[in-house]
């Protein structure tokens, strides 16, 4: 991914929050963290959750599973809805930004903007666009960038550099027409992860976080965390 490079994000749901605040969100929705993916932790987690966030390590294991699951799914083909709001990631280190869109993008319905938001401005142009045409768009939103930029300086640790190689990655999970999508810019589409509903999302949701999880079992650096109603 040659060209625009960005400071990662920090997976922090209050950097999250105060990101989309910024691009014009109402705080209606909040990100918050899942502390571990036992019923009785989930249990804890603010209901009704619309969209799941997961920091996971790129490893060899996983790139190698990537491929096998693009191949089979060209192979055999799956069933997307229309609806899904999908984009590719073309900025290095942007795939925070573009997990945040993904959960925005695909929840409109449910989520207060306010009236002059740059975020809904970005998603009102863009919808109609192919998943490469809105990476190419994004690269072009000055708004975006420059809050990416400031929310990405916000952390607790210290942002690591440009040329620094980040091997963590950021995706998107979110219930459109009940079914799963795990929603990933470095792939080529959407991935349909079957039937999910309102009330089961979240659970759906980190079962699927469980598998990145089981793939890299001495790997401790994952992260997850969801949008629920505040």
């Amino acid at each position: 991914m040659e060209g625009q490079r960005w400071l990662p994000l920090e997976a922090n749901p209050d950097v999250m929050n105060q990101f989309l605040r910024q691009l014009g969100l109402q705080p209606t929705w909040q990100f918050g963290d899942v502390y571990g993916m036992d019923p009785e932790i989930l249990s804890m987690v603010p209901r009704p959750v619309c969209a799941v966030l997961l920091l996971f390590p790129v490893t060899e294991k996983y790139e190698s599973f990537r491929m096998e699951e693009e191949a089979k799914i060209k192979s055999q083909g799956q069933e997307v809805s229309p609806e899904v709001y999908f984009m590719r990631q073309t900025i290095g280190n942007a795939c925070g930004t573009i997990g945040l869109i993904h959960a925005v993008a695909n929840n409109q319905g449910r989520l207060d903007f306010e009236p002059d938001s740059a975020l809904k401005t970005f998603l009102m142009q863009s919808s109609s666009l192919s998943p490469e045409e809105k990476a190419a768009f994004l690269e072009k939103d000055e708004s975006i960038r420059v809050t990416h930029e400031s929310s990405a300086q916000e952390g607790q640790t210290e942002a690591p550099s440009l040329d620094e190689k980040v091997d963590l990655h950021f995706i998107a999970f979110v219930n459109v027409g009940g079914k799963l999508y795990e929603l990933d810019g470095r792939k080529p589409f959407p991935i349909a992860h079957g039937k999910t509903t309102e009330e089961t999302f979240l659970e759906d949701a980190t079962a699927v976080c469980q598998k990145f999880m089981a793939r890299d079992p001495e790997e401790l650096r994952f992260t997850v965390v969801a949008l629920s109603k505040a």
